[in-house]
This record gives C-alpha cells, sequence and structure tokens, in this order.
C-alpha cells in the first residue's frame, strides 16, 4: 500500500510528473518566444503561474450551472491525467507492475482530462463555455479513433503485445519501431494525435482565446484554474513519454543513455511546439476532416505496410 501512495503521490506520479511537466512548459514557451524574437519568460515561471492561482486568486463560482460539478471537473482531470502517466512511466524507468494490457488502460485514462474540460465547461451554464465544450467533443471524436488505429499499430508490430513494458523490452532487443516506414508514418499520427489531445494550435478551437475567450476555461479561477494548468503540465510531459516508450525505444537509464532519454522528449516537445508556431487555427470541420480523412488514412497504411513486415 505504502509503495501504491509512493507511485501516485511522488514518483512516476503527481509530483514527479507536475515538475517535469512544468519545465517542460517552460521549454515550449521559450521556444515559442524565440520563434517570435521574444525573451520569453524565466525557467520558473510556470510554478509562479501555478501558486499565484493556487495560492492567490479566488475562485468565482459560476452564478448559473451546478457548482459542485464546476469544481470537481479539474479534480478529475488531474486524476486521469496522473493515473495515465504512472502507467506509462512506471515501464519507461523498467519498473515491472505484473499488470497486462496495460496500453488499452492507457488510452482510455487519457480521455479522461478531455471529458472533465467538457463537464466543467457545461457545467459553468457559460454560454462560450459551451461553445467550446461542443467543439472538444468534436475535437475527440475526431482525433480518438485515429489514436485507436495507431495504439492498434504499435500492437501489431510487437507480436500483439498488449502491454507497455514488453513493448518497450521488445524494441531495447531489437530495433525501435520508428525505424521502419511503417513507423515513420505511426510518428506522424502520434504527433497530431498528441498535439489535439493537448489542444495546442493548429487544434486549440475548444479554446480559441480571440473568439471564445477560452472557452471551456473561461469561468475557471483561482484554485480550480490551478488545477486545469497542472493537469495540462502532467500531459505535455506523459503524451512526449508515451510515443517515446512505443515507437523510440523507450528509456536506459544508464551512462549517456539518460542524456538521451532527455533529448527524445525534448526533441517531442520541439515538434509539438513548431506545428504550433507554423500553423493558424484550422475550424473544427477542417479539424474532423484532417483526422476522419488523412490521418486514418496514413494510419491505415502503416498498418497494411506493418502485415507485410514493413
Amino acid at each position: 500500500m505504502a509503495v501504491n501512495f509512493f507511485y501516485f503521490f511522488i514518483f512516476p506520479g503527481l509530483l514527479f510528473t507536475a515538475v517535469t511537466g512544468a519545465f517542460l512548459s517552460w521549454f515550449d514557451r521559450k521556444i515559442t518566444a524565440r520563434v517570435q524574437f521574444r525573451k520569453g519568460p524565466p525557467l520558473l515561471q510556470p510554478f509562479y503561474d501555478f501558486f499565484k492561482l493556487l495560492l492567490v486568486k479566488e475562485t468565482i463560482l459560476p452564478k448559473h450551472g451546478s457548482p459542485v460539478l464546476f469544481l470537481l471537473a479539474p479534480v478529475f482531470g488531474v486524476i486521469g491525467a496522473v493515473l495515465a502517466g504512472i502507467f506509462i512511466l512506471l515501464p519507461l524507468f523498467d519498473i515491472t507492475t505484473g499488470f497486462k494490457g496495460d496500453l488499452l488502460v492507457i488510452f482510455y485514462l487519457l480521455t479522461i482530462p478531455s471529458f472533465s474540460y467538457i463537464t466543467g465547461s457545461l457545467a459553468s451554464g457559460n454560454p462560450l463555455a459551451a461553445i467550446g465544450g461542443s467543439r472538444e467533443m468534436k475535437l475527440i471524436m475526431s482525433y480518438e479513433l485515429t489514436f485507436l488505429l495507431f495504439i492498434a499499430g504499435i500492437i501489431m508490430k510487437c507480436d500483439q503485445q498488449f502491454d507497455l513494458y514488453n513493448i518497450i523490452h521488445a524494441q531495447q532487443t531489437g530495433s525501435p519501431f520508428i525505424a521502419s516506414i511503417s513507423g515513420v508514418l505511426l510518428f506522424i499520427v502520434g504527433v497530431f494525435c498528441i498535439q489535439a489531445k493537448l489542444a495546442l494550435v493548429p487544434f486549440d478551437m475548444p479554446e480559441a482565446e480571440a473568439e471564445i475567450t477560452e472557452g471551456i476555461f473561461i469561468e475557471y479561477s483561482g484554485p480550480a484554474y490551478a488545477l486545469i494548468k497542472l493537469t495540462k503540465y502532467i500531459m505535455i510531459f506523459i503524451l512526449p513519454a508515451l510515443l517515446v516508450a512505443v515507437l523510440m525505444n523507450g528509456f536506459r537509464l544508464e551512462g549517456i543513455n539518460i542524456l538521451w532519454a532527455v533529448l527524445k522528449i525534448l526533441l517531442v516537445v520541439l515538434i509539438l511546439t513548431l506545428i504550433r508556431n507554423t500553423n493558424p487555427r484550422i475550424k473544427i470541420k477542417q479539424a474532423i476532416g484532417f483526422f476522419m480523412i488523412w490521418m486514418n488514412l496514413i494510419a491505415v497504411i502503416a498498418l497494411v505496410l506493418i502485415s507485410f513486415g514493413y
């Protein structure tokens, strides 16, 4: 029991994922600033933002809606992100849990933050939040099938293995899955799915500051909004970590390989950052078409190539 609490609250759970994700958020913002010829924030700015919301700002409850659901939604988001992070990071750090089929559990856990955002937005009673929640639902329906095909491709490449620990070790004893044509195609699909899950440009239409002024988060403030930021910090770490685990050989925590593990995470975050800084926001119907047609097509081509050994 004590070990489980340690895993959830300390390492590789809440504390570790939150701190690491905050530094990755700073990295994302710093690269964005450099692309825009700005200096960018100091290293600890994500921590300042979080603790200012948590300890200084006040949570203002919306006049219309459901205050209980409104306040519980960010809590569920954090819990879902932490649980997904634990299942992803334990195998990455070579800790065997004896849990089989965890890749499918990770798939479902990663949807909890998005559904918590929808719940909170609808519970706020704000029409702009409702628009954001509607967009988030449509976005989920568009990319989740693509993400499921991505997971199916990983399972096929690993001879029908469903647990992340064996998938990582299959790559470490052989070659990383990305070192193949199908692996490259799955990497492209995975990157865009992560971009949509993080609601980064061009898939930030549920928030869309210029259109619906933060949309799904418009009514959030204070500690409740701090939990949303915490969820985003965790997700910007565990989603690239998942991509590294299933396609890029995972982590080898020995010698120079520790630096290589950090660089792989930074590389994925860098790609996400460059995509969001070189593309405009698209309409929700364009996002649906992008995933339903093009990303699904690439994923299916990858599955066909895997069946032929490529």
